[in-house]
């Protein structure tokens, strides 16, 4: 079938560029560096229904979703699209697609929170309620072709199992399954999985799905620990690879010093470690600090950035500068607010180098070509600065250390451009495995007969 697009030819190459809207998402678009004359012979799904942690303040997973959704519509502009998600209302309002919540129980027999003796005393109420779940389930997936899990970290039970938790996850693929969708795990990010009950919720859902694909090889390996046979499965890079920001202008109010982006958030806890120490996010702000203290005295202005709503890890650090800084010298330390892709986006086109610890802020860095060092806070982004050739320029967050984190920052400083021109390298090899698994998913199986960029995710 043919296939509706925007084409321009750019250094050669076919991109393929969709706009989105203005209002919410500025000058993203998504890329693909495809051959122009893809053919589709499997046939175009006519609904397509989306589950995943969406509709939140996580740019990172509204970066992608954007990107999915985009893509898509690309391909298929006369697809439906709905999303299972945290918070519809907001999902409806970007994207003007129908949306749901991933529950509307109110007896929440699976939350861990809930003392496991009040959950027996519930479980009677809670039973008529989560037959209702499913029948509101089949309702939702009637007509639906492809049940998609979009990317994100999802398969991990350290946020709890209802909701998008494991469960959650498991009733919406089962139910997809009875209606007869095709169930794909697209690019997906998995661990840490801490539970016995998580670990068989998760292989089951799994288990249901036509076709895994994993962002990183960690996560490839934490879905075969839990006894999922992996062999056929592949590793594709984080969809978010799949956007592009076209040319975003220079803030007027840019000064003459070079500018660090710093981006910041709250330590995650068990979802870096399964025990973690409890003065870590104390040490990670005083290192912080020391990071800061040390710019200004270098002739660095400091940005800071947030990917989510956690915007006390400001006033946080704010208060250790307090401490350090003269006021005429913290004044050099900013901060915007940003709600949305596009105003992430903008404020890290305003940097010249990145220091970032939440993996999407490090990732659309890469995005637009800054050199970046990440502070790791989960398996997640080491892999992403080791496949990305920056395995130096990564600092555990569990680890963390100014002096160290100095050292790094001269480094990159030091080898900037040559950095810029691997990091460019890079992300179109990013995009092009991605434009590749778009191909594998749509057009025909893999049989064997061609190459492909993803690799094994176990052996």
């Amino acid at each position: 079938m043919g296939i509706h697009r925007f084409v321009r030819i750019a250094a050669g190459q076919c991109e393929l560029a969709c706009a989105v809207d203005p209002g919410d998402w500025g000058n993203v678009s998504v890329v693909g560096t495809a051959s122009p004359t893809i053919r589709m012979t499997r046939q175009a799904p006519a609904s397509v229904s989306f589950f995943g942690n969406f509709g939140s303040m996580n740019l990172g997973n509204e970066a992608t979703l954007l990107a999915m959704v985009s893509r898509l519509r690309l391909l298929f502009p006369n697809c439906r699209f709905s999303c299972i998600c945290s918070h519809p209302e907001n999902v409806v309002a970007t994207h003007g697609i129908h949306a749901v919540p991933h529950t509307v129980r109110s007896v929440r027999i699976w939350d861990r929170q809930v003392p496991l003796g009040k959950r027996v005393r519930m479980a009677f109420l809670g039973l008529g309620e989560e037959v209702r779940e499913y029948i509101r389930a089949w309702r939702e997936l009637k007509g639906v072709d492809m049940f998609i899990i979009p990317g994100t970290g999802l398969l991990t039970d350290a946020f709890g199992l209802s909701g998008w938790g494991p469960y959650g996850l498991l009733k919406w693929s089962l139910v997809a399954r009875l209606r007869g969708c095709r169930v794909v795990f697209v690019s997906v990010g998995a661990g840490p999985v801490h539970g016995r009950l998580g670990r068989f919720l998760l292989k089951r859902a799994l288990t249901l799905a036509e076709y895994r694909s994993y962002r990183d090889v960690p996560s490839g390996e934490v879905v075969e620990s839990l006894g999922v046979r992996t062999s056929d499965d592949r590793i594709y890079p984080d969809l978010v690879f799949g956007l592009s920001a076209n040319p975003l202008p220079e803030q007027a109010d840019r000064g003459t010093r070079p500018v660090v982006g710093l981006g910041l958030m709250e330590y995650s806890g068990k979802y870096s470690v399964p025990d973690p120490v409890p003065d870590t996010y104390g040490r990670y702000l005083e290192s912080l600090g020391v990071v800061v203290g040390w710019l200004l005295d270098h002739e660095y202005d400091v940005k800071l950035l947030l990917g989510d709503a956690d915007t006390f890890v400001i006033d946080d650090l704010r208060a250790v500068l307090q401490e350090r800084l003269a006021p005429n010298i913290a004044a050099r330390v900013t901060d915007h607010p940003i709600g949305s892709i596009h105003e992430l986006l903008s404020q890290l086109g305003a940097t010249d180098l990145v220091v970032a610890t939440r993996f999407h802020t490090v990732l659309m860095s890469l995005l637009l070509g800054k050199p970046a060092i990440a502070i790791s806070f989960h398996h997640k982004c080491s892999s992403l600065m080791s496949d990305m050739g920056l395995s130096e320029y990564c600092q555990d967050i569990n680890r963390i250390d100014a002096d160290a984190l100095i050292a790094k920052f001269q480094a990159l400083v030091q080898h900037a451009d040559e950095l810029e021109r691997m990091i460019a390298q890079r992300v179109e090899e990013a995009r092009r495995a991605l434009d590749e698994q778009y191909e594998v998913l749509f057009e025909n199986p893999l049989d064997g007969s061609r190459p492909i960029h993803g690799t094994a995710a176990a052996t």
